[in-house]
């Protein structure tokens, strides 16, 4: 199994990052803050304003270390990294499913409503007994809905534009009853629904940010594999999305973000104060704040799961490497199906 290499975040302002012998250090004010070994290093992701030495940058690409640059609201700016490595043969496989994805997108599908099913209940059976009842009915009508539409998915020949409308109500479901799932003090932690580009709440504001991270490490997955991370099949082919990336978060998001995101504010981790609102109804992220996400997003990729097709447990930072070998093994042939990652 390949080991889970290291992502390192930089997120101080003005930071400047560079190469030492064979190492990656990073100083503050010209004091060494952190050293680390480009031989344990997979991926850097810095927000905001930063300096980057050219030797190190060259280093990276040399090495296959991903430099990722984000603003400091998360938001993806740049990506840089040396000459793609890949199989021909495993990407026309990849090209030519994308005509014809239909079994591939069922399987993400029935992952992801599975995995937002699964949030749902545990929500239920952990903190049911402090609910009213109206809140235990609308998680236990949602719960019973996206079982309903899983069968459906399962049972069904459904065509690619089909399971996009199933997989689309699921998330209406799932995200019309994330707000009972909240536990905060603080009335401005409240979910309305889902607003991406700005996110208007906190509680998007963390979904979105963390929904970034998940992104770059699905699309380093991909391409380590040797996948295009550009051609998908559930997300339709557009200039600069990577298509596949988005694919392999959709079954890992209700596990790895969105019950962080609900654990950071149940346990009062984030409050109201660690958001500012910018002109026009954005709602970012504090420093110090981001900082925290950033310290609970790696400490959950930590966490080890067992993998329910391989039989093993990995960490689930590894998930989506793990998932994007399956998804090559299944294009070259070698498995019948794209087996989905299920959390139990």
């Amino acid at each position: 199994m390949k080991k889970l290499l290291n992502t390192v975040y930089v997120t101080t302002e003005g930071a400047s990052l560079r190469k030492d012998g064979e190492n990656l250090v990073i100083e503050v004010e010209g004091e060494t803050r952190g050293r680390v070994p480009f031989h344990m290093l997979a991926s850097v992701v810095v927000f905001g304003g930063l300096y980057l030495s050219p030797p190190l940058i060259g280093a990276c690409a040399e090495g296959g270390i991903t430099i990722v640059i984000l603003e400091r609201s998360g938001k993806f700016q740049a990506r840089i990294e040396g000459p793609v490595s890949g199989n021909v043969l495993l990407r026309r496989a990849q090209y030519a499913a994308s005509d014809q994805p239909d079994e591939i997108v069922r399987g993400i599908v029935l992952g992801k409503i599975a995995n937002q099913r699964s949030v749902l209940l545990r929500a239920l059976r952990d903190h049911g007994d402090s609910l009213t009842d109206q809140q235990q009915d609308c998680l236990q009508q949602a719960g019973e809905r996206l079982g309903q539409i899983m069968r459906h998915v399962a049972a069904t020949a459904l065509d690619t534009d089909q399971l996009r409308g199933c997989e689309g109500e699921a998330a209406q479901r799932y995200f019309g009853a994330f707000d009972t799932m909240l536990r905060s003090p603080d009335p401005e932690i409240c979910f309305r629904g889902r607003s991406r580009r700005p996110p208007l709440d906190p509680v998007n504001a963390v979904l979105s940010f963390l929904y970034t991270l998940l992104t770059h490490d699905c699309r380093s997955a991909a391409e380590a594999v040797g996948l295009d991370p550009a051609v998908g099949f559930l997300h339709r082919d557009r200039p600069g999305r990577p298509s596949l990336a988005l694919d392999l978060m959709e079954e890992l998001r209700p596990v790895l973000v969105d019950r962080l995101v609900l654990s950071l504010f149940n346990r009062r981790q984030l409050r109201a104060g660690d958001f500012t609102v910018r002109e026009g109804g954005a709602v970012l992220l504090s420093d110090e704040a981001r900082k925290l996400v950033l310290t609970a997003w790696q400490e959950r990729k930590k966490e080890e799961r067992m993998h329910p097709f391989l039989q093993e447990k990995a960490p689930l930072g590894l998930v989506p490497y793990l998932q994007a070998q399956l998804l090559a093994r299944h294009l070259r042939g070698d498995l019948d199906a794209y087996p989905s990652w299920l959390w139990k």
